[in-house]
């Protein structure tokens, strides 16, 4: 087959992929293709942490008459042993004749391992097509994988002159609806959500998904003292799972269902942002939304730690208000999306990559 079906095939297996947003992680999200003769006879994605990686699932719905087949993967398959044996082996066993796939495990124990592996046996790979739209797929995954911290995105909500509320202790709507339901999809889609002691104290948060259809990720709540109490809806559920994020001169203290607790690291501004990435990248959280409120956002910014920032602004302006949004857009972020949400607008950033030539 050309480059043109090649096209079609992988970006069918990126699309399956998509399906295990938010079930699969620590796992990146993989989607499987097989053709033979010029049709799909099997396919299938990794549904859920732990569970059949895509290429098996794909095969097994594909049934008998694999031989001589092509798999079209968005990552490379994994060649060692984990929760399931190694991809290459079962691609071998059922005498897959051709192998394309998005991009290689950024993983150090595979990447290129597997590729070798399949060649070894006498399979043909071709990689390459659609990397751009599979590293972008699995960002979170790979910044995990190859720096222990997840991916983070710092998330505002703004009047039209830059507000994000009266002050810090009062609870102010800014933006419409549809920005909510959007939030909702984007939290539907990370690992945590996290926000800081003040955002429970006066909002008294779920930091849920409930407008939309999807999964709620983990919460993560800054409290550096320990101080707020068990009464917060955020400890009354014990899923999805809270995260308090404390001072590491406090010891001993006890998880219980639904909680855990972790020490971090402080400096002079309070607790360390860049220690709080390395604790949760621990807890296996690839993807990371920093919902506020506005000082955790300013430290998450200070810190230089976001990768996407996600600004919603209102169509109306309010007056006489404190909140300034802390986040300065600069010349070191590039517009990613722009967005109509009614009479309200969403502006989404991605912090640029550094060019070596221009050091």
């Amino acid at each position: 087959m050309g480059i043109r079906e090649d096209r079609i095939f992988i970006s069918k297996a990126l699309t399956l992929a998509e399906a295990g947003k938010g079930a699969v992680s620590p796992n990146p999200k993989v989607g499987c293709v097989l053709v033979k003769n010029g049709k799909i006879i099997g396919e299938g994605y990794h549904k859920k942490f732990g569970g059949k990686h895509a290429e098996v699932v794909a095969i097994q719905k594909a049934g008998r008459g694999l031989a001589g087949s092509t798999a079209y993967i968005n990552l490379e398959p994994c060649c060692i042993e984990g929760k399931t044996p190694p991809c290459t082996k079962t691609l071998i066993e059922n005498k897959i004749k051709k192998v394309v796939i998005s991009m290689l495990d950024p993983n150090p124990k595979i990447k290129g391992k597997g590729v070798q592996e399949l060649k070894k046996n006498g399979i043909e790979v071709l990689s390459g097509i659609f990397e751009i739209q599979a590293r972008e797929l699995n960002k979170g995954f790979i910044k995990w994988i190859t720096k222990g911290i997840p991916w983070v995105i710092g998330k505002a909500a703004q009047s039209f002159n830059g507000y994000l509320g009266m002050d810090s202790s009062s609870q102010t709507r800014i933006t419409n609806q549809q920005c909510k339901e959007d939030v909702h999809r984007l939290r539907s889609g990370v690992d945590c959500v996290l926000v800081g002691r003040q955002t429970i104290l006066t909002d008294d948060p779920e930091l849920t998904v409930r407008d939309i259809t999807g999964r709620s990720p983990k919460r993560a709540v800054l409290d550096s003292r320990l101080s707020l109490t068990q009464s917060h809806q955020i400890f009354e559920q014990i899923e999805p799972e809270t995260i308090v994020l404390h001072s590491n001169v406090i010891k001993n203290v006890k998880s219980r269902e639904g909680i855990k607790y972790l020490g971090v690291r402080e400096n002079k501004n309070g607790l360390d942002v860049k220690d709080v990435l390395v604790k949760l990248g621990r807890q296996g959280i690839t993807t990371l939304l920093v919902e506020g409120g506005a000082e955790v956002l300013k430290s998450f910014y200070n810190a230089d730690v976001l990768d996407e920032i996600y600004v919603y602004t209102s169509h109306s302006e309010l007056k006489n208000a404190h909140l300034k949004n802390p986040i300065i857009i600069s010349a070191d972020w590039e517009t990613k999306k722009k967005a109509s949400l009614g009479n309200n607008q969403l502006k989404v950033y991605k912090k640029k990559e550094i060019c070596l030539l221009e050091l």
